[in-house]
C-alpha cells in the first residue's frame, strides 16, 4: 500500500477521528472519557485504535500507578495540527449533513 494511503486509512476511520477531536478538545483523556464521549465504539475497538494512534506518534501515554491505574492520552503536536483540521471537517458535516440527507433522497426517488 502506498504510504500516503496508509497514513490517510488511519486517521480517516471513525474512530479514530472520534478519538483525535476529543482529545483535541479537551486536551488530554482518560480511558472511560473516551468510552463514553465516542458513541457505539466498544472497549475493544478503543483499545486497538489508541494503540494505532500510539504507534503513529500522534497519542502519547501516560499511566499513573494508583489503584485503579489511571491512564491519560494527549496528542502529540503533530496531531494537534491534525486535530485542527479534522475539527473543520466534522464542523462541515454537521453543517451540510441536512443537505446531503436531501439530496441522496431527491436523487434516489429520481433514480
Amino acid at each position: 500500500m502506498c504510504p500516503l494511503n496508509e497514513v490517510l486509512d488511519r486517521v480517516s476511520g471513525k474512530w479514530a477521528i472520534g478519538v483525535l477531536t476529543l482529545i483535541g478538545a479537551e486536551e488530554v483523556a482518560r480511558f472511560t472519557e473516551l468510552e463514553r464521549g465516542i458513541p457505539g465504539i466498544s472497549r475493544r475497538m478503543l483499545t486497538l485504535t489508541l494503540r494505532n494512534l500510539e504507534r503513529d506518534g500522534l497519542l502519547t501515554r501516560t499511566v499513573y500507578a494508583t489503584v485503579p491505574p489511571r491512564t491519560e492520552y494527549r496528542l502529540t503536536e503533530a496531531a494537534r495540527e491534525l486535530a485542527q483540521t479534522l475539527s473543520l471537517l466534522t464542523d462541515w458535516a454537521k453543517r451540510h449533513q441536512t443537505h446531503i440527507q436531501v439530496s441522496r433522497l431527491d436523487y434516489d426517488g429520481t433514480h
